[in-house]
C-alpha cells in the first residue's frame, strides 16, 4: 500500500503500521442487495470504487472549481479546474455556521451536475438495492470545499441529525483524485459495534440545550449556534487506541464513494498541499421512514435556531 511519509489528521501524525491503518475494504456494486447488506452491517460502510461515471463527477467538479475562482480564491496562473489555492486566500467567511450552511446548500442547489451525481441515476438505484424499498434523501446538501490544514475531527453523524431514520446512510463522494496526501475520508474500522463505550455520546444531539444554564439565552437568539459541537475527540490517536481497530481510508479518485450509518466513527485526514479538497456529503433513508425535519423543504432549517430543543439540565 503506497502511502505518504507522514499521515496526519488534525495535525496529529497516524501509526501507518499495518495493525493501526489500513485500506478500506473495497465492494463491488454489483453485489446482491442481501451480500450488500451483510458486508454494511459487518463493516459500517460500503466503499464503492468506480460507481459513478468519472465524467459526471469532473464536471461538476468543473463547476465548482470555477465557484471558487469566481471569489478569487483559486490561483490564477493555473486552470481553475485544479484548485489550486491562492496564495493568501481564505476561508474565513465560512467561520460562521449559518454563513457556512448557506454556503453549502446553495452551491449544490445551482450546480445541475451534483445534482445529476447525488439525486438521480445510479445513486438512487444503488440505495434502492441497498434498502430493497424505495428511498428518499434530505434537502440539504454538505458541499466541502477544504483548504490545506486540518481536516474534520472524529465524529458520528447521529449526534447531527438523530431525529428521524435509524437507517440513514451518508454518501461521500470525492470531486477530484486524492492521494493520503491531500487527504480523504477515513471511519475507524469496528466502530459501529461501540454503541456500548460510546452510549453517552450517540445519545447527544448538538441542537439539544440546557434551559437553566447561562448560555441558553444566547442559543435562544442565535446569538451562538450550540455550546457543544458534536465531536467526539480532536485526537485520533488516542482515540484509536482507547476504541480499538484500525483508521481506513483509501487514495480515492473521481468516482469512488465512501456510504457509512450514523453510528460509524469516522474523520479525515489534513489537506499537506496547496489544491482545495472538494467532496460533497448528502444522506439517504428508506422513503417510508421518519425523517429529521431540520434538513427537508426548500429552505433547511439545519442548526437554526427553530431546531433548537431546551430541556431542564
Amino acid at each position: 500500500m503506497k502511502v505518504t511519509p507522514k499521515i496526519l489528521s488534525h495535525g496529529y501524525e497516524l501509526n501507518s503500521d499495518e495493525s493501526a491503518f489500513g485500506e478500506l475494504h473495497r465492494s463491488d456494486p454489483a453485489l446482491s442487495s442481501i451480500e450488500l447488506r451483510e458486508r454494511f452491517a459487518q463493516d459500517g460502510y460500503l466503499y464503492l470504487p468506480g460507481l459513478l461515471s468519472r465524467e459526471d463527477v469532473k464536471e461538476a467538479r468543473r463547476e465548482m472549481t470555477a465557484l471558487l475562482a469566481q471569489k478569487n480564491l483559486l490561483d490564477p496562473a493555473y486552470p481553475a479546474i485544479e484548485a489550486v489555492k491562492r496564495e493568501g486566500a481564505t476561508m474565513e467567511f465560512l467561520a460562521d455556521p449559518w454563513t457556512a450552511m448557506e454556503y453549502m446548500n446553495s452551491i449544490a442547489k445551482k450546480n445541475p451536475a451534483v445534482q445529476r451525481v447525488l439525486y438521480s441515476g445510479t445513486i438512487l438505484e444503488f440505495f434502492e438495492t441497498l434498502f430493497g424499498e424505495p428511498v428518499r434523501h434530505f434537502d440539504f446538501t454538505w458541499v466541502r470545499t477544504m483548504g490545506p490544514g486540518f481536516g474534520t475531527d472524529a465524529h458520528c453523524d447521529i449526534v447531527y441529525m438523530g431525529r428521524g431514520s435509524s437507517r440513514l446512510c451518508t454518501l461521500w463522494v470525492p470531486y477530484g483524485d486524492l492521494t493520503y496526501e491531500i487527504g480523504g475520508l477515513m471511519v475507524l474500522e469496528g466502530s459501529h459495534r461501540q454503541a456500548a463505550k460510546l452510549d453517552n455520546y450517540l445519545s447527544r444531539d448538538v441542537d439539544r440545550y440546557c434551559k437553566n444554564r447561562p448560555e441558553a439565552e444566547k442559543i435562544e437568539s442565535g446569538e451562538i449556534p450550540w455550546t457543544w459541537n458534536g465531536v467526539l475527540s480532536n485526537n485520533p490517536v488516542t482515540l484509536r487506541e482507547r476504541l480499538g481497530g484500525r483508521w481506513l481510508s483509501a487514495e480515492y479518485r473521481m468516482g469512488d464513494v465512501l456510504i457509512f450509518g450514523m453510528k460509524t466513527v469516522h474523520a479525515s485526514l489534513d489537506n499537506q498541499t496547496h489544491f482545495f479538497r472538494i467532496s460533497t456529503d448528502s444522506r439517504y433513508q428508506p422513503a417510508g421512514d421518519p425523517i429529521d425535519p431540520r434538513w427537508v423543504g426548500e429552505n433547511p432549517i439545519g442548526h437554526g435556531r427553530e431546531a433548537k430543543t431546551g430541556m431542564i439540565c
